[in-house]
């Protein structure tokens, strides 16, 4: 028997002062068996970043020619295309094809190498931008997994505090491309 997805809640209170938008998000996050706790977090800090009315988990982890987040607007056509983690420069051509813009946020103790290899080839693509979470911003991320969640969000000058209860964590990425 396969296993099912974990399925999460998420309500988020955001104030992204740097793009004007301010909401609560109430989200339902299915995590894939083989989603670890800090992919699915990262990808909710995904989320959070780049949130947009049109904006949606796509199927991700389950099948390649959906983005793991993404947003489609009323004509069907793919404004953005977010991805997770280390990926090949073939899976990331073909989302610069088929969307407007793309972003790429990597994350993991393997990052700093994976970029050292592959930045040479992903700069050829001009709809690709890509930023790093510190190993340690995952870490810390993950360990505030639960199957309800609750946060404050405030963004602005790049930076990201995310807060919970009188938990509050500062999170910034670093722009690689």
């Amino acid at each position: 028997m396969a296993l099912k997805a974990t399925i999460n809640k998420a309500t988020i209170h955001l104030s992204d002062m740097d793009r004007n938008y301010y909401d609560t998000l109430n989200l339902t996050i299915a995590q894939h068996p083989s989603e670890t706790d800090k992919r699915m977090m990262i990808r909710l800090l995904a989320f959070i970043l780049n949130a947009n009315e049109n904006l949606q988990f796509g199927k991700g982890v389950s099948d390649e020619d959906e983005a793991a987040i993404w947003q489609i607007n009323y004509a069907e056509e793919i404004e953005l295309w977010i991805e997770l983690g280390q990926l090949d420069e073939k899976r990331l051509k073909k989302a610069c094809n088929r969307a407007k813009q793309v972003k790429l946020y990597c994350y993991g103790s393997s990052a700093d190498t994976w970029w050292a290899q592959s930045e040479s080839k992903l700069r050829q693509f001009d709809k690709l931008s890509v930023e790093q979470f510190s190993d340690e911003t995952a870490e810390a991320l993950a360990e505030r997994i639960s199957r309800t969640m609750e946060f404050q969000v405030s963004i602005q000058d790049g930076q990201l505090w995310l807060t919970s209860g009188d938990d509050t964590l500062l999170i910034e990425t670093t722009k690689l491309l």
